[in-house]
């Protein structure tokens, strides 16, 4: 496989339709998620989703992409990238 098969290269982009299926591409990874959030890290910057019901139908990291079902209510870009949590620092929250 050439090496430039390997590398990828993603165009961050999001889709909404009736604010009940969002498709995020150019993920880089997933932060946490719950049924009121989910943070994602992305080309771009960290975006949280915010809304209700929330659930994580596909995530593709190897393509960039994730597709979240429920009610979105908001969609949030922070500029700074959080650092990453190790587990034990997760679970003691």
């Amino acid at each position: 496989m050439p090496l430039e098969d390997k590398t990828p290269r993603w165009r961050h982009q999001f889709t909404l339709t009736d604010r009940e299926d969002l498709t995020v591409e150019g993920v880089v990874s997933l932060g946490s998620f719950d049924e009121k959030e989910v943070v994602l890290e992305t080309e771009q910057g960290m975006l949280t989703v915010r809304g209700e019901g929330l659930n994580i139908k596909q995530l593709n990291l190897e393509k960039g992409s994730i597709i979240v079902e429920g009610m979105v209510g908001s969609l949030t870009y922070a500029d700074e990238v959080r650092q990453k949590k190790g587990l034990l620092e997760r679970l003691l929250k």
